[in-house]
């Protein structure tokens, strides 16, 4: 074996290692999502702020403005695999990419602005193993979103896999929100899977009361084969 070639390979793959783990942080946003680019009756539901997700020292991952509040489910309960009380296409907020990105499924995603909605994963072979729980967020172009009103699941999946130029929508994976006292947007590392998980606060109403509710949302990091 050529002597440089395994100082080669390790440096290699020390760089690789230090990509993987690069640190990320979440930063508020205090203007709005770009009003050229999001349809009117959609912007009024947004929140005027939003978040950036920073990967090392100054790379945007994506920059995310959450509904103002969303309507939930009465008396909605947790199972082990649905999470959230959300409906299958409702629009949940707006995700910006500033240049080209990737989600759950490791697809590459087009830089722009595409609208958050909610789906979850079908109960079939094809999926089992790819995440804890069935909840997710599809992408959708947001100059194709017309409405905030729910989207009806064969026009989202269709509208998402368009979005990611490929068979498959494109989705983030959501996950259960780990306990903390903190207030507002954390992020954390999963080691296991090598995901970056937000955690979001947004308000729901159900039944005339309001209150917070956060979701957890895989910002950087891909399913299990």
């Amino acid at each position: 074996m050529n002597r440089l070639a395994a100082p080669s390979l390790a440096f290699a793959l020390l760089l690789a290692g230090f990509a993987s783990a690069a640190e990320h942080r979440v930063e508020v946003l205090k203007q709005p999502a770009p009003a050229d680019a999001v349809n009117k009756e959609i912007a009024a539901q947004l929140s005027p702020t939003g978040i950036r997700i920073v990967r090392g020292t100054n790379r945007t991952v994506c920059q995310i403005w959450l509904c103002k509040e969303w309507a939930v489910k009465p008396g909605f309960k947790p199972s082990g695999e649905v999470l959230y009380p959300f409906t299958p296409g409702q629009l949940i907020g707006v995700m910006q990419f500033t240049r080209k990105g990737g989600d759950f499924r490791d697809q590459d995603i087009a830089k722009g602005v595409y609208t958050l909605r909610y789906g979850q994963q079908p109960v079939d072979g094809n999926h089992e193993g790819t995440s804890p729980t069935r909840d997710f967020l599809t992408l959708v172009n947001a100059e194709k979103d017309t409405s905030a009103k729910p989207m009806e699941l064969k026009a989202l999946l269709k509208a998402s896999t368009e979005a990611a130029g490929s068979s498959h929508p494109a989705l983030f994976g959501m996950q259960k929100v780990k306990i903390t006292d903190k207030a507002g947007p954390t992020i954390r590392h999963q080691e296991r899977h090598d995901w970056w998980i937000v955690t979001l606060v947004g308000k729901a109403t159900a039944g005339g009361k309001t209150s917070g509710l956060k979701i957890d949302l895989v910002v950087a990091g891909v399913a299990p084969e």
